[in-house]
């Protein structure tokens, strides 16, 4: 296993942009060759999740020419998927395969997806069942818990879903269903989940309304191909939002980031423990917000974080421990279970790293609570196989009294290839 020792830095400076956001990159090859026509992707991020579900439309007969700069999409049409003739491996993409079982149950033939070894511990029933009550046949490992997932697809009919979690990907998979359903479907949810999905299909010329708390999606509507630019990822700028902010003499400019509402949660978290974060330029693109973000270093206070900023900081909560942990005071987080149930189990795995860099945490059911000591001590960690962990804790060593190690840091490549390079950019030893 590969590993990486971070030095202590005295400044975090310059100026950087971070690889196209995971999400959308996703959601353009997917809506791209479901749309009739060409979809031209600018920004897509190369990462092996998003790979992933390239390769599988690749696999279903999508042809998709890729020049480096730019992804051209000959969009099939909602029916012109074509069974692939093996078992599509969705790698360690959480996304792809949760997506793809909805995208999948719409179709007129079998497929079976899969993953790697973490991914086929993830729970899965969550869009099985909703998808099974609008006539899916899926079967899976632990009675549709886990994948492998073989799918039946064909025959659905529109259903009124409210959804137990705020999940965008819950959501996503039942949209795509209800692409090809007979009548409505809506999902509904607790608290509003990301809407990148929601933004995509308006943007492809699907008859989708949006509500407050979900959506509802037409059957039957054949959609047109689209030019995307895909924006920075703010899970990728969130790293060097917090690097920013706990390493003293820092100054950074990151350009170009998405800055979706449903997705700010990040921001928000730090600005209210008292971070320096300006957003500059604020812009459009390919109908989502956009702008540049200039960090300075602050000093930073303990919060409670719970309700619906959850839903949307949900894969920042490891870098978001790290802020936490050069707070003064205490940070409280609840609601947040879901992240029990990710690439590991982040609140277990970030809270073991953060002892071993002597912090004080309490591990709670939903949760964790931080006392802030304005430093981490050298260490050595495990990312556990998990990227952001691994990155998260590599952001922490920044700001550490001596260095800090991470194994098995290949995990990284999932979502930001180019995270090391640009850490190595930045920090200044």
């Amino acid at each position: 296993m590969e590993s990486y020792t971070v030095q202590p830095a005295t400044g975090v400076r310059g100026e950087i942009t971070v690889p196209g956001d995971k999400s959308i990159s996703h959601r353009s090859i997917m809506f791209g060759s479901l749309a009739r026509g060409t979809t031209t992707v600018q920004g897509f991020l190369r990462g092996e999740d998003n790979m992933a579900t390239l390769n599988a439309f690749r696999a279903m007969g999508v042809e998709i020419a890729d020049d480096g700069e730019i992804l051209t999409i000959s969009g099939q049409g909602l029916h012109g998927l074509r069974e692939p003739g093996d078992v599509v491996d969705c790698g360690n993409s959480g996304t792809s395969i949760r997506l793809l079982t909805g995208l999948l149950a719409g179709q007129n033939f079998f497929s079976v997806l899969t993953g790697d070894q973490y991914l086929r511990k993830r729970p899965m029933k969550r869009v099985v069942a909703p998808l099974a009550l609008m006539g899916a046949v899926i079967h899976g490992r632990d009675g549709g818990e886990k994948a492998p997932l073989a799918i039946v697809g064909g025959g659905l009919k529109g259903i009124d879903y409210a959804s137990p979690v705020a999940s965008a990907q819950v959501k996503s998979a039942i949209l795509l269903a209800g692409l090809y359903a007979d009548g409505e479907t809506t999902v509904t949810e607790p608290h509003r989940s990301r809407d990148h999905s929601e933004r995509m299909l308006a943007h492809f010329g699907a008859t989708i309304r949006v509500t407050d708390r979900g959506a509802t999606v037409a059957g039957g509507r054949e959609m047109e191909g689209r030019e995307i630019v895909v924006p920075g990822d703010i899970s990728s700028a969130a790293f060097f939002l917090v690097a920013g902010l706990i390493v003293p003499g820092s100054e950074l400019l990151i350009k170009g980031v998405g800055v979706n509402p449903t997705r700010t949660g990040i921001i928000d978290i730090l600005l209210a423990m008292g971070g320096d974060i300006t957003l500059q330029d604020q812009r459009h693109l390919s109908g989502e917000p956009v702008a540049d973000l200039l960090v300075r270093s602050s000093s930073l206070k303990g919060i409670e974080i719970k309700g619906e900023l959850i839903p949307r900081a949900i894969d920042e909560f490891p870098v978001v421990a790290i802020a936490a942990a050069m707070a003064e005071g205490v940070t409280t987080i609840r609601d947040a279970k879901e992240l029990r149930v990710k690439e590991t189990d982040r609140i277990s795995a970030t809270a073991a790293n953060l002892r071993s860099a002597g912090v004080s945490v309490v591990e709670t059911d939903d949760g964790m609570i931080v006392t802030g000591r304005g430093r981490l001590d050298g260490c050595t960690v495990e990312s556990r196989g998990d990227h952001r962990i691994a990155m998260a804790m590599l952001i922490g060593g920044l700001a550490a009294t001596a260095p800090v190690t991470v194994t098995d840091i290949g995990c990284i490549a999932t979502s930001f290839p180019r995270f090391m390079s640009l850490l190595e950019q930045v920090a200044r030893p």
